[in-house]
């Protein structure tokens, strides 16, 4: 309502003024057929807005909604934090176990008694004698004999099951730093001794050269075709006479 005179007022004072005046002419002029003066058009107005006017409903003016501004001394509130959410922890699919399998109990081999082994030897000397002083030794000769014959002095050596004089022999010259030369003969099949300590066949005349004797005896075959046995008495000796 308020709002609707707010809106008309000048109108409704217009209105006013007129009833005054209408009132008071009517009042002076006695009631008497005194023309009324032509409604101006703030009159016409005015009888147009005499009607009731309708009471239009203002709408509510929505009040703007303050905000309250945060209070700085209040705590902020702690947004809640999504917890992560934790992935399922993959247990481990234990693998069976394989029972060991139980091994065999070794079976003790029983091992061969080893026989004590008897040792086998024999004896060896090796001399040139009949070369010391000899006429038909060349000098160049005599200067590497010995001057007591004894190139090799009589000791005892083992020898293995199965060993000649030969294998003796060219082991222990060896053995001892002591020259020696010999070669194979096919006719006779066996090894024969050319030199022993660079003194060789024929260098004491026609018939010298080297000879062994087995037991005080000369066999009558090759040195590396006489097999030894336990105790025998090898001799190698330098000959004028073959």
């Amino acid at each position: 309502m308020i709002d609707f005179i707010k809106r008309n007022r000048v109108k409704i004072i217009i209105a006013a003024v007129s009833v005054v005046i209408l009132t008071a002419a009517f009042v002076l002029g006695g009631g008497g057929e005194t023309p009324l003066p032509e409604p101006t058009e703030p009159a016409q107005e005015q009888a147009v807005n005499t009607e009731e006017p309708v009471t239009e409903t203002a709408a509510p003016t929505e009040l703007p909604t303050e905000t309250p501004s945060p209070d700085p001394t209040s705590e902020p509130t702690a947004k809640p934090t999504a917890k992560p959410t934790a992935k399922p922890t993959a247990v481990p699919t234990s693998k069976p176990t394989a029972k060991p399998t139980a091994k065999p109990t070794p079976v003790p081999v029983a091992k061969p008694v080893e026989t004590e082994k008897v040792s086998t030897v024999c004896t060896l000397s090796v001399r040139c004698d009949v070369a010391v002083g000899n006429p038909d030794l060349a000098p160049e000769k005599a200067a590497v004999v010995p001057q007591d014959g004894v190139i090799y002095a009589l000791r005892e050596v083992e020898f293995q099951d199965g060993e000649t004089v030969f294998d003796v022999l060219a082991r222990e010259l060896k053995n001892n730093g002591i020259h020696i030369e010999y070669e194979y003969t096919p006719v006779y099949g066996s090894v024969y001794i050319e030199g022993i300590a660079n003194l060789y066949e024929f260098d004491c005349g026609d018939q010298s050269g080297w000879r062994y004797k087995v037991n005080g005896k000369y066999p009558n075959y090759g040195c590396s075709s006489y097999k030894l046995k336990n105790g025998d008495r090898i001799e190698w000796i330098y000959s004028l006479g073959i």
